[in-house]
């Protein structure tokens, strides 16, 4: 199999990366940015160092920070009549997903036009639109490395999946200092975004060596660090090395694909508005368990990847440490259930024939190694509800 790889045509990594901006810049030959970020950032002094950058390189910048939580197609379109009002030839996104996607949606919109929604998966948007700068300041989405795109659909309640070379970052300025500010709760919900992200781009049907290797190295800098970014917010080793991980992953699914894990996550953020790696996180023990029996050797690997189970144990016992460790991840992370985070459970069950529709048809789950039925979807939703306390081990039932 040829595999096809697509990344980033450059990349800065490390402590005050993101200052590199105005030299990017014109090193790409661009001079005119828009910088798309939120409100939240700039209260925080965020923009503060960028604008040096490009102070002492001579480069003239708009700002955008106007970006909404989970991006609508309304969010978006207000951001590309900004853009239009100036005279822009590249558009730098500064901030978590929402606004590095907010960028990408918007580059795209710039060139191509046309509405969001025309660009959904299974449409591949490959022509460039104008040149993206990504700038993440959580350790999670890998947006800055990715051909991906959210954008959620305010009048159908759908998690919109763009995909294409299109919203693949021209540039990314991955500077694990821009996550010291986040909050303990961003960070488990980012982190674990991250970490199924590397699962999946390591489990996915169409994955391949150069993906699979990259996912295991983000396993091992995320697994072994997420805890102690979660107690220890400026503890600065384990805060890159969970950065480079989330970097990583990005790299490992945009080159091979997420599956049933984000295909199902991405209509409760859609439906009820809980945040996407929160989403992610309450499926995981489930999902986990029921995909396993389909290739119980690749998710161990995903175990020994991780650091939880060595050569010389079984797959068996490998995958039943996944599982718990999952399980424990959300209980020391403080991750909600959907029973727990507040959702009505009257909604949440007359929705799970939608969700499961909707999980389908943006084809992730296809990638799964074990195919899910739409009825298997929703019970697995079903088993979700109420997370790991009613989780069983895999393998209990056959005495291993």
């Amino acid at each position: 199999m040829i595999a096809t790889i697509a990344l980033p045509r450059l990349m800065r990594i490390g402590a005050g990366a993101s200052s590199e901006l105005g030299n990017i810049l014109s090193q790409l030959g661009l001079s005119r940015p828009l910088i798309v970020t939120d409100s939240h950032l700039v209260e925080l002094g965020k923009l503060e160092k960028l604008m040096g950058s490009l102070d002492s390189s001579k480069i003239c910048a708009r700002l955008y920070s106007d970006v909404v939580l989970d991006p609508t197609v309304a969010s978006v379109e207000a951001c590309l009549a900004f853009l239009r009002a100036g005279n822009h030839d590249c558009v730098v996104g500064l901030g978590g997903g929402s606004s590095m996607d907010t960028a990408k949606a918007v580059a795209v919109l710039a060139v191509h036009g046309g509405a969001v929604s025309s660009y959904k998966a299974p449409y591949m948007q490959d022509s460039p639109g104008l040149p993206i700068i990504a700038i993440p300041t959580t350790a999670g989405t890998g947006s800055e490395t990715t051909r991906f795109t959210i954008i959620s659909d305010e009048k159908t309640n759908e998690k919109m999946l763009c995909v294409g070379l299109g919203f693949l970052p021209t540039a990314s300025l991955v500077d694990y200092e821009q996550s010291f500010s986040m909050p303990k709760a961003l960070t488990a919900a980012t982190g674990l975004d991250a970490l199924c992200h590397a699962l999946e781009g390591y489990i996915s049907k169409r994955s391949h060596p150069f993906s699979q290797n990259i996912a295991v190295q983000a396993m091992r800098a995320i697994a072994p660090n997420l805890r102690r970014v979660f107690a220890d917010p400026s503890g600065r080793f384990a805060r890159e090395a969970v950065m480079l991980g989330a970097a990583l992953a990005g790299i490992a699914f945009s080159n091979s694909s997420v599956a049933l894990i984000h295909g199902m996550a991405r209509p409760i953020g859609a439906f009820f508005h809980v945040p996407h790696g929160l989403s992610v996180a309450m499926l995981m023990p489930a999902v986990i368990e029921f995909s396993a029996p389909a290739d119980i050797l690749l998710y161990a690997n995903v175990a020994r990847a991780m650091g939880l189970a060595d050569e010389g144990e079984s797959s068996e016992s490998a995958v039943n440490k996944l599982v718990n460790e999952f399980i424990a991840f959300n209980k020391d992370l403080e991750v909600p259930t959907p029973k727990s985070y507040g959702i009505d459970p009257g909604r949440w069950t007359s929705l799970l024939g939608t969700m499961a529709e909707q999980a389908l048809a943006s084809g992730s789950p296809a990638n799964n190694p074990r195919a899910a039925s739409a009825e298997e979807i929703q019970q697995l939703y079903k088993k979700a509800w109420a997370g790991g306390e009613e989780s069983q081990q895999l393998f209990k039932e056959a005495g291993a």
